[in-house]
Formats: structure tokens, sequence, C-alpha cells
């Protein structure tokens, strides 16, 4: 079975690959997705920043790591970073769009993914985007006697000639941070990238040259692609995620965040994909010279930390989650 959309298109997979981190994490997102998805008939593309004045220094991965996604038939391909780079290297995932194939259809990961089951399982369709649910209500923070939910977000809207009211939930109640549209910046996903990615970019940039008088008390970092993101997708026709989605941030993919993270509160499967498919020993060889790979994985603490929760009754807020794992000195990122 291929795997394409409702209307049988094959598609892209796309996340970001630089060098420190984000390179050590792209191969464990190539590892997980090929053992997950072993007979892909879209193209799995590494999106990697150039060298250019909005980097310090150089941000391409090394040697060892393009060797190693080349293993998982992973293309890297080169973009320009002319409006974000080191400054807000989230931008990435906006400006990397740009160099994606015009007109297929793709779906963007954050590369702390990993892959746990077949895309094919998924019901995209690929005319209605949408974004991942998992998020809290980190944006906006209302203040005593600034503008409220409605008011912020509304401002928004209007800044750009969107309809607001159809974007609403209206099972929550006002100004309840659930009722408007947001989303975590994850994964989503459109029929054009270079489409979505030019009205991410612009939407992008304008609120943060020219934001709304409504957001004047408002951090936009690292918070500004979640912030256009749901305007971007709204703007396309699309919305909250379906039944037919559930898969991405379920059975089929983990947003894991941080290696410390994954191990406290993922499913026992996404413990051990991510062990199994970097287990090998040319993967071993160069992802144990990141620490917190060598710590948590190949030395196992990883299940120190996972032996300090219990999957059935997590904290529910993540930062009580973070500061129990520091106390035990294994945060590791």
């Amino acid at each position: 079975m291929a795997d394409t959309d409702a209307a049988g298109r094959i598609f892209n997979v796309f996340c970001i690959g630089q060098s420190g981190r984000l390179g050590y994490e792209a191969v464990i997102f190539a590892a997980t997705f090929r053992a997950a998805n072993p007979n892909f008939p879209g193209r799995l593309i590494v999106g990697e920043p150039q060298p250019g004045p909005q980097w310090q220094g150089d941000p391409r991965m090394s040697a060892d790591i393009r060797a190693l996604l080349d293993g998982f038939e992973a293309e890297i391909l080169p973009f320009e970073t002319p409006h974000f780079g080191q400054s807000y290297p989230y931008g990435n995932k906006i400006e990397g769009l740009l160099a994606l194939p015009e007109g297929e259809p793709f779906v963007f990961f954050d590369t702390d993914t990993l892959f746990t089951g077949p895309l094919t399982s998924v019901g995209f369709d690929f005319n209605r985007p949408s974004a991942s649910m998992r998020r809290e209500g980190t944006w906006p923070e209302v203040e005593l006697y600034g503008p409220g939910y409605a008011a912020t977000w509304k401002s928004l809207y209007d800044k750009f000639g969107l309809e607001f009211e159809g974007s609403l939930d209206l099972t929550q109640p006002d100004e309840h941070w659930e009722r408007y549209l947001y989303f975590n910046a994850g994964w989503f996903f459109h029929s054009c990238p270079r489409a979505f990615g030019q009205r991410f970019l612009d939407y992008a940039l304008a609120i943060r040259d020219d934001a709304p008088e409504a957001l004047v008390c408002q951090s936009l970092d690292p918070w500004l692609d979640q912030v256009a993101l749901p305007l971007v997708i709204h703007s396309f026709g699309g919305g909250r995620p379906g039944a037919e989605l559930a898969g991405l941030d379920g059975d089929v993919t983990c947003h894991y965040r941080t290696l410390p993270l994954l191990y406290a509160r993922e499913a026992d499967a996404v413990v051990g994909m991510l062990e199994a498919a970097i287990a090998p020993n040319p993967i071993k060889k160069v992802l144990k010279t990141y620490e917190p790979l060598k710590k948590l994985v190949y030395q196992g603490k990883g299940h120190k930390v996972r032996d300090m929760f219990d999957r059935g009754d997590l904290p529910r807020r993540e930062q009580a989650i973070r500061n129990r794992i520091k106390q035990a000195k294994l945060w590791l990122r």
C-alpha cells in the first residue's frame, strides 16, 4: 500500500537538520522513519540551512551525520535563511519550505520526532491543512488589565483579512485558551510547500515587524511560528485535526521534544523503537559522541528517568516532569 493522501497522491516528508543537536535528532528521525515505513514511495527530505549573514558559525551538519542520513536514503536539501537564522532558528521550518518542490504535497515534522507506525494509516487531506494539538496554553499570556484571548487573536485575524468566528471551538467557554485556534508547530501539512511557506513567511514577518497593538505586551520568542501557523492554516481552509489524523502524536509518530521527556512519559513502543533503530554499531559510533544519547540511551540512564514516573499518572504540567528530572541530574539535552 503506497503512502498517499486521500486523493491517492504521493507526498514528501520534511524535517530540518543542522549542526549540533538537530543533526543527531535527524538521524533518529530517519532511522525510525525507515524502520516504520520501509516502502515509503515519497521523498524523505532533510532541509539544511546554509552559512550566511544570519549565522555566526556554519549551521551545516558534519560529514559523519550526513553519511548516516545518506544511508537512510534521506535527501539533504540546502536552503537560505535571509530572514531568521540564528536569531530565531524556529524560522528554519518556514524558510526551508520554500526550497521544497512546488506543488508536491508535504508533511513537516519537527526533527525531535520518531516513528512507531506507518504513515499509510494516517488519512491526510492535503487540501485541508492541519497541525498538532499536542500543546499547552503557552500563548498569549493574558495580562490582568490587557486584552483577553479573543481580542488578541481577533486582532491578528483582522490584520490579515481573515474571518475569525469560524476558527473558534464553540464547545469551549469564552476566554478559555482552547476556544481559539492554536497548534504546536511540531507537524503540519499542505498540498504545496511553496504556497504554504510563502504565506507562513509573510504572516510571520508581518507579526514580527508590525504586530497589532493588542500584542504590545506579548512575547513572540519563541512563539512566533505558533502564532502565525493557525492563521496560515485557517487562510487555506484548514483547521483542527480530525480522527483521521489521530495516528500523529499517537500510534504513528511521537514528538518527544527531548530525550529525558521521552523516557519519562512516552509509551514502551517509543522507547523500544528508539533503542533498536540506533543500536547498530555504525550509528552508535557517531551518535554516542552526543552526550545525552551516550548517557541516556547507550549507558541506559534513560531507564532511571523512566523508573521515576508512572506513565498512567504523570504530573499535569510538563514543568513538573522537567523539575523532577533536573533534581536527579538527568536533564540532558
